[in-house]
Parts: C-alpha cells; structure tokens; sequence
C-alpha cells in the first residue's frame, strides 16, 4: 500500500515507521527539512534499538528505511496515496485546512484518516466535499511500542472507510479498537480522567507524585502512574484536551489550577525538563517539587 504520513513529529514518524515495518512504501511530508531529518533520524534511533534487543534484524531495519521518503511538497506527498494519515498539531483549523489541501490532490479514492487524540473527527471530516472517506485513526505514543489504535468512525464516515480502516491495521500489527466519534473518545476521555484527579490529590496534598504513581502501577498493574503519564504526553497537551472536554462534556473535565500554573511556568514536562517530575536526557530523576 502507498501511504503519506502528514508530519514528522513524535506521532508523525512513529506511524510512518511502523507502517514502513510492515511493507508499505511511506511518505512522510513536513514543512521543513530539518524537522524531516530529525524524524528519520527518530526512526532510525528506534529502529537500531530494536536491533539491539534482537527484535529487529539489520536486513529489516535497511528494508524499512528503504520504504520512507520524504517532502517538504504536500500535493507530491499524497498525490498517488491509498491512504494519508495526517498527524499535524492538535489545532481544529489546521486539521480541517490540511484535509482541504489533501482532498485537492490525493486520488478520489484516497481514505484520509487524522490522528487526533480528543478532536471532532466529524468536525474535522465537515470540510470535505467527500467525507465519507474520513476517519480516525488514533495512535498512541510511542507508536512502535503500543498495539493500540482507536478507529474513531465520524458521522460521514461509511461502512468501507471503516473496513479499509480495521484492515490497515490489523496489517501493520496493531489492534483496532472502534469507537464512535465523542469528545475525547473512549481513551483520552478516560485517561485525562484519571489525569486530572491525580493532579488534584496533589493539590490538596493527598500524597506526593512518586507515591500516587506507584499506587496505580503496583495496585492497578499500569505501566506508568497518572502523573509520570501527563509530563510525558505533555502538560500543554492535557491542558488543552481537558479545556476541550469541559467546554463539551462539563465541569467534571475542569483543569486543575495547579497544571494551569505549571504550564503558565513553562513547565510542561518530559520535553521541557520539568513537568511534575524533572527530566534529564530523557529519564526521570525527581519530583519537580523536592
């Protein structure tokens, strides 16, 4: 399958590498070189660290690298695709202006999925002068790592979108999980949930965030606590689903006053080197407040 992946960043290159692992010939397309290269050099670093762990040979490594090219040029990018995934910023204009520009010159048979992890797909998708072929198809990060996508089916999107949709998934490895289109799905809806609860127990000094996390790992087997979970999607990020989901679905998805702060500070987590917790190349190595 020729698929364009519409982005180079965290999201973008993940996709457009497990996709490539999978046989499919990818273009990922960016606005800026640096930030293309930056992305394949993602891959790559991902890549050799599967070779490392003999999960990966060197011969798949070279094959997938061999399937990905990249552009700066939007109508050269998606211009014989079966399928664009765009994984722009999380901004409702941007996505409806990046389908607009696709659906001018992909192939009529294109389906155009969008990753967005709370966004209207059915907003997004009302653009289109076909929106049947639209579609949610929600990675979660880090993408080469997690078997989870969520099929997000708007309001347009018709019975094959849905089908070539749960296939391309089920081809690359991952399992489709399909929801209906809802403000924050099934998973962000619930993960900012439990997000936002756990940065008011630190509000009000329940525990500190080393103690909360570690509740939920060893006392509910999650990978990662609540906190550790918002510094590393990004205080920024949650910030902006929660505002989201209380202007749709009530004063339950208030943002807490503390993580207004720490955003405001600039403090907005693993990629910034100090969320809840302070970050040193990549690695967690305290509470941000000890």
């Amino acid at each position: 399958m020729r698929i364009t992946v519409l982005g180079a960043g965290t999201m973008g290159h993940g996709i457009a590498q497990v996709a490539a692992q999978a046989g499919n010939d990818v273009v990922v397309r960016d606005i800026k070189e640096d930030i293309l290269e930056r992305g394949v050099k993602s891959i790559e670093a991902n890549l050799q660290g599967g070779v490392d762990r003999g999960k990966v040979s060197d011969e798949e490594k070279a094959a997938t690298l061999d399937r990905i090219a990249t552009t700066t040029d939007l109508a050269d990018a998606v211009t014989d695709a079966e399928l664009v995934i765009e994984a722009v910023p999380e901004d409702i204009d941007i996505k409806q202006e990046t389908f607009e520009a696709v659906e001018d010159a992909a192939p009529d048979g294109a389906v155009l999925a969008s990753n967005t992890s709370s966004l209207s797909v059915t907003k997004v998708a009302s653009v289109l002068d076909d929106p049947s072929r639209a579609v949610g198809l929600h990675f979660f990060n880090p993408v080469h790592i997690m078997e989870l996508v969520e099929l997000v089916v708007a309001e347009q999107t018709d019975e094959a979108t849905v089908a070539f949709a749960e296939g391309f998934v089920d081809d690359i490895g991952r399992e489709p999980v399909t929801v209906r289109d809802s403000a924050g799905f099934a998973s962000s809806r619930l993960g900012v949930a439990l997000g936002v609860e756990a940065i008011r127990m630190l509000e009000t000094g329940v525990a500190g965030p080393r103690a909360i996390d570690r509740t939920m790992e060893l006392g509910y087997n999650h990978p990662m606590g609540p906190i550790e979970l918002t510094d590393v999607v990004g205080l920024d990020v949650r910030l902006d689903i929660l505002e989201y989901l209380r202007e749709e679905l009530g004063e339950r998805f208030r943002p807490p006053q503390l993580l207004r702060q720490k955003v405001r500070a600039g403090k907005l987590g693993k990629k910034t080197g100090e969320g809840f917790y302070v970050w040193e190349g990549g690695e967690r190595v305290g509470a941000s407040d000890d």
